[in-house]
């Protein structure tokens, strides 16, 4: 770990991630896309239920993940808890309307009394490109304009923006307006560019490690230290999230996630052009150096542990929902990784914490 740079003194966070997949049943039967959407609020509460302190849906439009209004169905999880925060992972801004973006988040925000946050993302999955007739071509200049505007939107008052991507903005009043901050994030997921931007708005950092070793991304989160310096801002959060799958033993939770996890890949690589794995790339992702978390809890902490430290990170969010998984495992998965994985997790890093320094221990915003 670099020590030119040292992590601020965030208090630790631990989340969970879902792209709302489509969940089955214990016969290995596929569930409605209502009952997969009901049962992500059952997901939710049950997160909170379990000590965890963010729950996150990404934005998806396809037949297998089919949560395109991720926002409602985090205020239907804000109705029934009463701490965790609820947040966006990702909302693809390329493709949306910043101020749409605001509105939502900002009622969210009101909903569930203070406890939304957002994390933003540049379009890494495509399928919301020709459904809003947005190009992909164009995709760089959609975020930079659009990130732009809603920065200037969490600032409050009126707002006078122009740009090429949409309608131009004069002294406009957006409501609702903000009773507390929003905290916002980008997702970065190998970008250097975005490492910068994120920094250069004061947002939070958020890496997305699917594959690969982490170690690689350790360099993006000393960038973003020192170009929040530079551009004059306070530290903030950095974040990691990776995919994973926690059961009672390493045995179970490889034999539940690995067919699944192939499958779900194979299906996606012919669009995203990710190579298919084989039994032996996934044994070496779910090794100490990869980027999947699957096993059992001792197993589990140990690695995320080690990766926060690695990248220097506050905050860890699994992606633990893959389809075909049963819903029962689902909810098992979330139920080890708030009572069983994160106390061993806050353990291990506070043992391995400088005795000068005192231990992080509740959840932070950005």
């Amino acid at each position: 770990m670099n020590t030119e740079t040292p992590t601020p003194a965030f208090p630790l966070q631990f989340g969970l991630d879902t792209f709302g997949d489509v969940t089955f049943d214990a016969a290995g039967h596929p569930l409605s896309h209502a009952q997969t959407i009901r049962n992500l609020v059952e997901h939710g509460v049950a997160a909170e239920q379990a000590g965890l302190d963010f729950f996150g849906i990404g934005e998806h439009h396809t037949d297998d993940m089919p949560l395109s209004a991720a926002d409602t169905v985090l205020a239907a999880i804000a109705a029934r808890t009463d701490k965790i925060h609820l947040g966006s992972a990702v909302t693809v801004l390329s493709s949306d309307d910043p101020v749409r973006v605001f509105q939502r988040y900002s009622t969210l925000n009101a909903i569930s009394d203070g406890r939304a946050e957002v994390i933003l993302g540049r379009g890494s999955s495509i399928d919301s490109f020709p459904l809003f007739g947005f190009e992909l071509s164009d995709y760089q200049e959609l975020f930079e304009e659009k990130t732009n505007l809603f920065a200037q939107l969490l600032q409050g008052g009126p707002v006078t923006w122009e740009g090429r991507t949409r309608a131009a903005l004069k002294d406009q009043d957006v409501v609702p307006h903000l009773e507390t901050p929003l905290p916002t994030w980008i997702g970065v997921g190998g970008s250097p560019e975005s490492v910068v931007r994120a920094a250069r708005y004061g947002f939070s950092l958020m890496l997305a490690v699917i594959g690969g070793p982490v170690g690689r991304f350790a360099p993006y989160s000393q960038l973003f230290l020192q170009a929040l310096e530079q551009f004059g801002h306070a530290p903030k959060p950095i974040g990691l999230h990776s995919p994973g799958h926690v059961a009672p033993t390493d045995e179970q939770a490889r034999e539940e996630f690995w067919p699944r996890y192939l499958e779900v890949i194979r299906r996606v690589s012919k669009t995203r052009g990710f190579a298919v794995p084989t039994e032996a790339s996934f044994l070496h992702e779910i090794g100490p150096d990869g980027s999947l978390y699957v096993g059992s809890p001792e197993t589990v902490a140990t690695k995320i542990a080690r990766s926060m430290t690695t990248v220097n990170a506050n905050r860890f969010d699994l992606k633990y929902a893959m389809g075909g998984l049963s819903d029962g495992a689902l909810l098992t998965n979330i139920r080890l990784y708030g009572e069983e994985v994160v106390p061993q997790v806050r353990e291990l890093l506070a043992a391995s914490a400088p005795t000068t320094a005192s231990a992080p221990t509740t959840a932070s915003a950005a």
